[in-house]
């Protein structure tokens, strides 16, 4: 007898589908930037970005050692300011997970890799499918998949939906997070069509960009991507994280992006669970910050190691 087939979930009826309001994105936006945030709040809004970032190297020229030495930093960095949560994940291509896997060890940190042929998804799906089960066997815990944009933007939903679906199966118990690559998606309505074919597929998180596109994250785009998961909860009951990535550098811009989650989505999303930032130079202005609230006095900005 054959094995039993997953059923294929239903693809959603994008045509109805929320059109986005642009000017009142923008003006929402503009608010959530306005708000006044108390010393006290500004160091607990300190220690939960520093618990949500996803330390990242993805560069063709890693190298074991490399990995390892971001490890490392993920595990030891801030000893000279104990205390602090530890970062949430680790996230590397997938022939360093095992590499990643070892060095990491029991420290609590995650493994997050790269697959379906990051960053372009430019390969057949049994290639995706064989990447991500790769990676999963090797211990990663989350898988960061990325869209077939082109396919997307020709209307071709129901390649894009089965795509998703068919790498999460692949991903067993490892979390997916979806990457839309917003930067090449044109409107915020295709961010929004997007995000909710995303979301009915199956992903756990999504998420905005691979860094290697410009514009990657923004404040409009992330704000329009909450309000897709807001209202898919209010359909299903389920919940999804989101992950804005990229350009996201210094501590002011991730408390605005703190702002924008908390009104929009409320305090059950502001955890490492279900909410990242793929911001790896984040964490030394992060730990500068911190240092700042703690004795008064700025560190230069080499204090944190940046590698």
């Amino acid at each position: 007898m054959s094995a039993a087939l997953t059923p294929a979930p239903p693809l959603p009826d994008l045509s109805q589908v929320t059109r986005v309001d642009e000017v009142g994105v923008a003006e929402r936006v503009a608010r959530f930037q306005t708000r006044s945030i108390k010393t006290e709040s500004k160091t607990a809004a300190l220690k939960m970005i520093l618990s949500m970032i996803d330390l990242t190297t993805l560069e063709g020229q890693d190298t074991p050692g490399k990995v390892r030495q971001l490890c490392q930093k993920a595990m030891h960095l801030h000893d000279q300011l104990p205390g602090l949560p530890h970062v949430a994940a680790v996230c590397v291509y997938p022939t360093m997970v095992g590499i990643a896997r070892k060095a990491l060890g029991d420290s609590g940190i995650n493994v997050a890799s790269v697959a379906t042929a990051f960053p372009s998804g430019m390969a057949p799906r049994h290639i995706k499918i064989d990447e991500t089960k790769i990676a999963v066997a090797e211990g990663a815990d989350e898988i960061d998949m990325v869209i077939s944009r082109g396919a997307f933007l020709q209307g071709d939903y129901r390649f894009v939906f089965d795509e998703i679906a068919a790498v999460k199966e692949a991903c067993g118990e490892a979390h997916l997070k979806v990457i839309l690559e917003t930067g090449e998606l044109s409107t915020l309505d295709n961010v929004r069509r997007a995000s909710v074919l995303a979301m009915h597929a199956g992903a756990d998180f999504i998420k905005t960009s691979t860094g290697k596109i410009q514009p990657a994250a923004t404040l409009p785009v992330t704000f329009v991507m909450l309000q897709a998961i807001r209202d898919f909860h209010r359909e299903t009951g389920r919940m999804v994280g989101m992950k804005p990535a990229g350009g996201i550098s210094n501590s002011k811009l991730a408390i605005h992006y703190l702002v924008m989650l908390r009104e929009t989505l409320g305090n059950a999303w502001m955890t490492p669970e279900w909410f990242r930032f793929g911001a790896s130079s984040l964490a030394n202005d992060v730990l500068m910050q911190l240092q700042k609230q703690a004795t008064g006095v700025y560190q230069s900005a080499d204090y944190f190691s940046k590698d």
